[in-house]
């Protein structure tokens, strides 16, 4: 027996999610959205056309909405589904999304206000925070309908006035709020430094900032794909969704596949899909590139396809605001391999100025603009990285290798 699922775009239905028989998923957008001038594609792998897209067409763009790997599993355990079914796992989850998506069983209206919020005391965003290892997103909990991407432990909320509450019915959220990591010693201070460094040398990040609940350290990172506007004077602001995906969903390669190892996309391919899908893709080119010599002299080994996206707003496709960006280089037990390689190498100790040469051939980029700019960033780093550093252990020792790194770069004159 088929099931659907409506999926909505700014609260517009523009296309069915089908589950045949056999479990397999197709979708296809919806007659009255191809006929509405205003309409866009859901993603850069679904482009607008009456194509019935298959399993493999698709589940790219909708499997990367949900948890991954250890996450999934544990979501799935506590909904009572199969974590291989991307379908019951967007219809239980899949009212609060990255971008401006979101899943309805087929024929049930949307919310008709997206303002249910469940304010949180600090005891119960502990006790949130506490128990997310066994049940994260919250998924399960009756009223809760949220799904982000990615392994980490991470909830979506809404923050207003210093207060914290979860989303409810669908209801927007404005915050990523990630707590600490036991095994990875001080991950919130060393995520919140990567991510001001970027933001006062002048790159376009999402703004971070870290707090304390009961003990509990964490990070909360305001989402750039949510944005408010006064609907008239003494009229409280409305939340705004802005959709986005992220380079594997534009790409349609499944979220396990995120690695360039392992199938995922590589430096070549993301340069190719900004010149191809950009609005502005001179602007998205040079900020692509300036955000890989960043990751890599803050030693970022984790920065795979799932970890740049594209903003879609106002009729424009930008890249969106940098994320995930953690020195992963300051934990010995992560692999030292690059997600994805930079001139055929993936080891960052072992880059030198011949594999900038190749990206930038690679990129079609000029060799000269590329080495000098590995160097500018490597000088502005060290220049900025005082306005940043405060005199936590962490975020000391997290500086002191970033330093090391820039200061090798710039030591080899060839760049």
């Amino acid at each position: 027996m088929k099931r659907k699922l409506d999926v909505y775009l700014h609260r517009h239905l523009v296309g069915n999610l089908v589950q045949d028989a056999h479990g397999q998923i197709t979708f296809d957008y919806a007659e009255t959205w191809l006929n509405d001038p205003a309409a866009i594609a859901l993603s850069h792998s679904l482009p607008l056309t009456k194509k019935h897209f298959t399993k493999n067409e698709c589940r790219g763009f909708f499997a990367g909405v949900l948890p991954e790997e250890g996450k999934r599993e544990i979501v799935a355990k506590n909904l009572g589904i199969s974590a291989r079914n991307d379908y019951a796992m967007l219809e239980k989850i899949g009212g609060e999304c990255a971008g401006a998506v979101t899943f309805m069983p087929a024929g049930m209206e949307l919310p008709k206000h997206e303002d249910s919020y469940r304010a949180l005391t600090d005891k119960q965003l502990a006790e949130i925070l506490k128990a997310l290892p066994s049940r994260p997103l919250m998924a399960g909990d009756e009223g809760v309908r949220l799904s982000l991407a990615g392994a980490q432990d991470k909830i979506a909320v809404h923050v207003s006035r210093k207060k914290i509450s979860i989303p409810l019915a669908g209801a927007p959220s404005t915050h990523i709020l990630k707590p600490a990591i036991e095994r990875f010693e001080g991950v919130v201070f060393n995520e919140a430094l990567c991510m001001k460094l970027a933001r006062a040398i002048g790159m376009n990040a999402a703004h971070a900032e870290t707090g304390q609940v009961e003990g509990i350290d964490y990070l909360l990172v305001e989402r750039y794909d949510r944005t408010t506007s006064a609907v008239a004077p003494g009229v409280p602001q409305t939340l705004k969704r802005e959709h986005q995906e992220d380079y594997c969903q534009a790409l349609g390669i499944v979220p396990e596949n995120k690695y360039q190892a392992e199938g995922g996309p590589s430096l070549k391919q993301c340069f190719a899909l900004v010149r191809d899908a950009s609005s502005a893709p001179v602007l998205d080119l040079q900020a692509l590139l300036d955000a890989v010599i960043f990751n890599f002299l803050i030693g970022n080994h984790d920065a795979h396809g799932k970890n740049f996206s594209f903003l879609y707003s106002g009729g424009q496709t930008q890249l969106a605001p940098l994320y995930d960006l953690l020195s992963t280089s300051y934990y010995p037990e992560l692999s030292p391999k690059m997600a994805m390689k930079i001139g055929g190498e993936y080891l960052s100790a072992k880059i030198s100025v011949k594999h900038f040469e190749q990206l930038a051939d690679e990129a079609g980029l000029a060799k000269p603009m590329v080495r000098r700019r590995v160097s500018e960033l490597a000088e502005l780093i060290l220049a900025t990285m005082p306005t940043v550093t405060t005199d936590r252990p962490v975020v000391l020792a997290v500086a002191k290798l970033i330093r090391a790194s820039c200061d090798r770069t710039i030591s080899n004159r060839l760049y």
